[in-house]
């Protein structure tokens, strides 16, 4: 079984007495290896580079109170997500299936386990995560249309979040390929968008200055509730690196 439902040209039931995930060699399920290395790297990085780092900013530097405990919560949260994409890459070698970390819940403890994790991911994780990219999606389409002291209305944020939602599910559904390449699309685009912040960033703070460095650590937050929120913010928007498990087998250029 896969979290990722594209690909799937042939599946039989296969038994514990088979050979667990693994099964009869005529009997588990086949993918088609339709994802060369772009389109690997774009699921990624267009999952990394979601809705979160758009949105997590505030998120990280209003609970943490002060510009150096906010940029300190940036470097750990960025470790922290560099090690647990370690741990993907070692999972992923070790156990070469597509699912995640169904799969590997279902390799080490069995499949009543991967099946409570797989039920839990598709009815809170997932839907949540997209109705968040969708709601931030939507409403930055529909900013720029209404005046600052007239915010859009809740309902027409609401309507093209779930209409997004919609395509973006048809389409994965209906094609690999062009789900690929709405992906890359998509993952340039997003690239594109933080090159031109950064580089305005720069220029803003170059042309103005920037008095929050003066003293960075002013109003540090101390009370530790917040700054786990700080911290979970921040992680928000690194998460993305177990998709590349997801697709194991879907990935045409795997080398031993």
């Amino acid at each position: 079984m896969s979290t990722t439902p594209n690909g799937l040209i042939a599946m039989s039931p296969v038994t514990p007495s088979e050979g667990g995930l693994e099964g009869h060699p005529k009997d588990k399920v086949q993918m088609k290896k339709e994802l060369g290395l772009l389109e690997g790297v774009a699921i990624i990085l267009g999952i990394i580079f979601g809705s979160g780092i758009f949105i997590s900013p505030a998120g990280v530097v209003i609970p943490a109170g002060s510009v150096g405990l906010s940029l300190t919560v940036w470097v750990l949260c960025g470790v922290m997500s560099m090690i647990g994409a370690l741990c993907y890459a070692e999972l992923g070698t070790s156990i070469p299936k597509s699912g995640g970390d169904y799969a590997y819940l279902f390799e080490a403890f069995g499949p009543l386990p991967a099946f409570l994790y797989l039920w839990d991911a598709m009815l809170i994780f997932v839907p949540t995560t997209n109705a968040i990219m969708g709601l931030t999606f939507a409403n930055y389409v529909v900013k720029p249309f209404f005046h600052c002291a007239n915010p859009p209305p809740e309902v027409a944020i609401r309507l093209i979040a779930a209409a997004v939602i919609c395509i973006l599910t048809f389409i994965n559904c209906y094609n690999v390929r062009a789900t690929t390449r709405v992906q890359n699309v998509f993952m340039f685009a997003k690239i594109a968008a933080l090159v031109c912040i950064i580089i305005m960033g720069i220029g803003f703070m170059a042309l103005y200055g920037s008095p929050q460095f003066d003293d960075p650590w002013k109003n540090t937050e101390t009370n530790v509730g917040k700054i786990a929120i700080s911290f979970y913010a921040g992680i928000f928007s690194y998460s993305g690196c177990p998709t590349s498990c997801c697709l194991f087998q879907e990935l045409s250029q795997l080398h031993d």
